[in-house]
């Protein structure tokens, strides 16, 4: 059985990853260890590469719209995944805000842990506006030097693509500073979506450039708030997709639907070019309904990747 480092290092298809949000830092050491016995209960037994536990910022300057839910600062990712989901046996892909850090605070998480495989996302300023103690370069550089056993990515945004047309271009420079995977944001923009893996393919395809994996992220929409959030998240949802939400008669099942049908069209298009494409699923809500739902999608996206690449010979 290929491990998580081992498909990354091989620029495999197919990664299937689960992410979520540590709780709220206002919670009590044993509210914390009940919410995430839930978790594990929930997850234990998928078949999972990894965990992504995420690092959130605030991101108030990034948009001028008022954030539907408060926001609330969340335990350390790095804290949560060892100390209460240690019972998870996978890996756990920590994001990193690297503006939130000093020079010193993430060169201490980097060495920590010495001889053991370890992975992260560097996540950069929301926006042009937010002062920041270290730039992504710094932080890449940072874990070159400081860790050979750390393997790390970036994030890729789709909808910055269609805006910019350059987002392929940052794949590129991030993986030259040492990113070996990428993972987006929320995927339901698939148009905006595979002009982005187009570009990708063929500026690589022209400079005999090897392309590594990225991960298209799905969360579920339960209601029309999430979806507000959603958009204010930034996430880029098509007008004919929103209405298809917001006017089914299961707005949790459709978006489960759509973004199933989503993510296979970006496997096929993937594997027919050879861009080692893989998913992560993710709830943006804390309602019950809308977790249990990104379990089952992550279920079905698991053996919608097997289908494919099993007839892919892969």
């Amino acid at each position: 059985m290929h491990t998580l480092h081992q498909k990354i290092t091989d620029r495999q298809p197919g990664i299937v990853t689960y992410g979520m949000t540590p709780p709220k830092i206002t919670n009590t050491p044993d509210k914390l260890a009940e919410i995430a016995q839930k978790q594990v209960e929930r997850l234990k037994g998928l078949p999972l590469d990894a965990l992504l536990l995420y690092d959130i910022q605030e991101e108030a300057d990034r948009v001028e719209q008022e954030r539907p839910f408060p926001f609330l600062s969340a335990v350390d990712p790095n804290l949560y995944g060892n100390t209460y989901l240690k019972q998870l046996d996978v890996p756990k892909i920590i994001y990193r805000c690297a503006g939130k850090y000093s020079e010193a605070e993430l060169s201490a998480w980097i060495k920590d842990g010495p001889g053991e495989e370890k992975y992260a996302v560097y996540v950069g300023a929301s926006s042009g506006k937010q002062a920041v103690r270290l730039r992504l370069s710094e932080a890449y550089e940072l874990s070159r030097r400081l860790n050979k056993l750390l393997t790390y990515g970036g994030v890729v945004i789709p909808e910055r693509h269609a805006k910019h047309g350059d987002e392929h271009l940052r794949i590129v420079s991030k993986k030259n500073d040492g990113c070996a995977f990428f993972v987006s944001q929320a995927t339901y923009h698939l148009e905006a979506t595979k002009n982005l893996l187009s570009d990708y393919y063929y500026y690589c395809r022209d400079k005999q450039l090897e392309m590594v994996p990225i991960l298209f992220n799905f969360a579920p929409c339960g209601s029309v708030k999430t979806l507000e959030f959603m958009k204010w998240l930034g996430i880029s949802v098509p007008k004919w997709l929103e209405n298809e939400l917001v006017h089914s008669h299961d707005i949790l099942d459709k978006s489960v639907q759509l973004s199933r049908a989503i993510y296979e069209e970006l496997l096929d298009f993937g594997l027919d070019k050879g861009i080692p494409v893989g998913c992560s699923v993710e709830s943006v809500s804390t309602r019950k309904v809308e977790i249990e739902a990104s379990v089952e999608l992550l279920k079905q996206l698991k053996a919608a990747t097997e289908v494919r690449l099993k007839a892919a010979g892969e």
